[in-house]
């Protein structure tokens, strides 16, 4: 069973339905990016976008706003409380969804897609701190991989239902979709989840004090590496989804087939997430994601191998990718549920310092290797290498060269 923190006054959410809740809360961020990758084409020629990598912008722009808006939701939520954060972030999004259909130029869409992924930013960040408020240790992870499990399924299906959209109407309702999803959230929040903030936890909305706590999360030690590391390989990811469609649908030739073939890889994120659920309480989240991140390093180094002497040939780019894909499984939440284990009384600050450098150093390593996409491969491949092989080195420093190691967790850090 999961690790659970003393109760509050009022009732808990069951987890079965906490999980599912903050499942779909996580994956509107992210139909709202894979959701689009199939018309992505039809963008571009309507807007008159001529350069391909100029057509990642739609996606990158939202990501690196994302990124940098984390920064406040969590200090907020810290104040206000989860219920009411969320609930308007969930009424912001879906605003900036309809908004988006009504833009006819390529900057406007940028501006918007930006001010969209601000928005969003909420919805990484306050579901770390609901958890955090019930669950801790390797009970945390385990509650994040099933989090994980159905949070990552829609990556494996949105390019389809984009495809779907587009078959019977233009690009411009995959965002009213998104509004008619983000409504549907903010009706079960309002409806089912409770204030999970802790009253004696409550901060001050003061610049100094939101300052402090952000400051004590980001510079302990135990927590920056797996941090900075989980950035890194997100990044890679972010890479990958950003020269998607180029590189699946037009250099490996995959054409219509693009939305199938993505989602077959990002499927094994949610087969991982699963057997990670299944395994890390008896095994501890430090020993199976250490051995996720050796592995990884050993998959990448295949992938190099293949881009420079097969270059071109799905047949073996597409099972090392999901196998780079899969291994995330053991990674994400676990690097995750370490990260925080130390902040239990700013866990809102923590969330929103710790998802910023998650997100918008992702954001940014993401765009990098998407636009340094040649037509091959190779730069992809090179990325993944290079950031797993940082990764682990982040890794040790926060574990001061120890791997594998399984800890009780570490005292809880001062507030203000």
């Amino acid at each position: 069973m999961a690790t659970r923190v003393a109760p509050h006054e009022m009732p808990m959410i069951g987890q079965r339905e906490l999980v599912l809740l903050i499942a779909l809360l996580m994956s509107l961020s992210a139909l709202a990016i894979d959701g689009m990758l199939p018309a992505l084409d039809e963008i571009a020629r309507e807007m008159g976008v001529a350069e391909g990598n100029q057509r990642q912008l739609v996606v990158a722009v939202y990501l690196l706003a994302n990124g940098v808006g984390t920064l406040l939701p969590g200090s907020l939520a810290d104040r206000l409380g989860r219920r009411p954060v969320l609930l308007g972030t969930l009424a912001l999004f879906a605003l900036l969804s309809v908004v988006v259909t009504l833009v006819h130029s390529f900057e406007a869409l940028l501006v918007v897609r930006g001010l969209q992924g601000l928005a969003a930013s909420g919805l990484m960040v306050v579901p770390y701190a609901i958890i955090r408020d019930q669950y801790e240790g390797d009970g945390m992870a385990r509650l994040m991989s099933l989090v994980g499990a159905v949070f990552i399924a829609v990556p494996v299906v949105a390019p389809s239902l984009g495809q779907g959209v587009l078959l019977i109407a233009g690009w411009r309702w995959i965002f009213f979709s998104l509004a008619g999803c983000a409504a549907l959230g903010a009706l079960w929040v309002w409806a089912r989840l409770p204030e999970t903030l802790h009253p004696e936890y409550r901060q001050k909305i003061d610049v100094p004090v939101i300052l402090r706590n952000m400051g004590v999360a980001l510079f302990n030690r135990a927590a920056i590496g797996y941090v900075l590391g989980t950035s890194l390989l997100i990044g890679a990811v972010f890479g990958y989804v950003n020269s998607a469609q180029q590189l699946i649908g037009e250099h490996f030739g995959a054409g219509k087939w693009f939305p199938v073939v993505f989602g077959g890889t990002a499927a094994m994120m949610v087969v991982s997430n699963i057997v990670n659920a299944r395994i890390v309480e008896r095994f501890g989240a430090r020993r199976v994601s250490h051995t996720g991140v050796l592995v990884f390093i050993v998959v990448s180094c295949l992938q190099v191998w293949a881009a420079h002497y097969h270059d071109g040939e799905i047949a073996l780019f597409l099972p090392l990718m999901a196998i780079n894909l899969g291994l995330l499984g053991f990674l994400g939440a676990n690097f995750g549920s370490i990260a925080m284990q130390p902040f239990a009384s700013i866990a809102g600050a923590a969330s929103s310092i710790q998802s910023f450098f998650r997100m918008f150093g992702a954001a940014v390593v993401g765009l990098v290797i998407g636009q340094a996409y040649d037509g091959t491969a190779r730069p992809f491949a090179h990325a993944l290498l290079i950031c797993s092989v940082l990764a682990l080195a982040l890794v040790l420093f926060s574990e001061k060269g120890v791997l594998f190691r399984r800890l009780n967790g570490p005292k809880p850090a001062a507030a203000e």
